[in-house]
């Protein structure tokens, strides 16, 4: 009897250390879990936030780009990594940042010099001007891309390097790069890789016009062969032709480093009496023809045939008319067109 007795003793003594421990167990869990629990929802909490402040973010760079139409270099450089649209061309996007790369390489002088020689009202006046300017612009890229696109053009970075060297040596100077790049930044706030991103969309629209226009290469073969038949008779082979041409005189000697499209370089290639042949204008609006007169060393005397491109822009035109273009922004007191 007495053994029995001390075993349920010992037995009482282990359950009354197992409740101990259940006690104290429970005691800690009153302590754990509201922490695990607080965890959470600070975690929920956090992320609820960020989206909440994203969302601002993201509200605050709409508003300001379609709404208030600010063009501040941290937006333009925003739209360059996100692929947001300005306008739609047939259903094709109009990237904002080429928007805004034409209208500040095109605006920045004029903001440079507003504070002396425009006063308020005119230098709104030009920017409303530019934006327009540089909103149609974007759109016809963004259609020379699609029509590229489809006809299978492609412009290479060979071709791209190629231009870029002829611009550096454009009025007969031979600039350095770094020379050439500080005036381009300096005169058009863009730097290298925007500049050759311009003269990519310039190749681009230039030879989708070419490979398009019909008309106008049926009419600089006939400018050629009559050319022929005429002794290179200009003048004569533009009254022939008449409003399909631009017939155009120096009158006299000019630079031979003029701007003009690439003509008096041309010229200066040539003999008195010879003709150069077809070739596209530097800004790529069509093909020249050129004769040269006279010539010394440093200046040129001579004269012209242009045969412009014309089928790319009425393709254009037919868009604004059908409203197959869509504009995100609103463009006040400029006219579309």
């Amino acid at each position: 009897m007495k053994l029995s007795k001390k075993k349920e003793k010992k037995q009482s003594e282990q359950e009354k250390v197992e409740e101990r421990r259940e006690e104290v167990l429970a005691t800690g869990r009153k302590f754990k879990y509201p922490l695990q629990w607080t965890k959470h929802r600070i975690v929920v909490n956090t992320i609820l936030i960020a989206f909440v402040i994203l969302a601002m973010i993201v509200v605050g760079i709409w508003l300001a780009l379609y709404r208030l139409g600010m063009t501040d270099d941290p937006l333009y450089r925003i739209t360059k990594v996100v692929p947001v649209s300005v306008a739609s061309v047939e259903s094709a996007g109009v990237p904002f940042s080429d928007y805004l790369m034409l209208y500040r390489s095109s605006i920045s002088s004029i903001e440079r010099q507003s504070g002396s020689q425009f006063d308020q009202s005119s230098a709104e006046a030009l920017r409303a001007k530019y934006k327009r300017v540089a909103l149609t612009e974007a759109e016809k890229y963004s259609f020379a891309a699609a029509l590229a696109k489809d006809l299978n053009i492609n412009i290479s970075n060979e071709q791209i390097k190629s231009e870029f060297d002829r611009h550096l040596k454009i009025g007969g100077i031979d600039r350095s790069e770094e020379g050439f790049l500080k005036i381009i930044n300096d005169n058009f706030s863009l730097d290298k890789g925007e500049y050759e991103h311009m003269l990519y969309l310039s190749l681009l629209k230039s030879e989708v016009s070419v490979a398009i226009d019909e008309n106008a290469n049926r009419i600089a073969g006939e400018v050629e062969r009559q050319l022929a038949e005429n002794e290179n008779d200009y003048k004569q082979v533009a009254e022939q032709l008449g409003e399909s041409v631009i017939y155009q005189e120096t009158g006299g000697l000019v630079d031979s480093k003029n701007i003009d499209g690439g003509r008096a370089t041309e010229a200066m290639k040539l003999e008195p009496g010879q003709s150069s042949g077809k070739f596209i204008s530097m800004n790529g609006d069509g093909y020249y023809f050129v004769k040269l007169i006279k010539k010394n060393d440093a200046e040129v005397n001579f004269v012209s045939i242009k045969v412009p491109f014309t089928e790319f822009d009425k393709r254009f035109e037919t868009l604004q008319d059908e409203n197959k273009i869509q504009e995100y922004i609103e463009l006040r007191d400029a006219e579309k067109r």
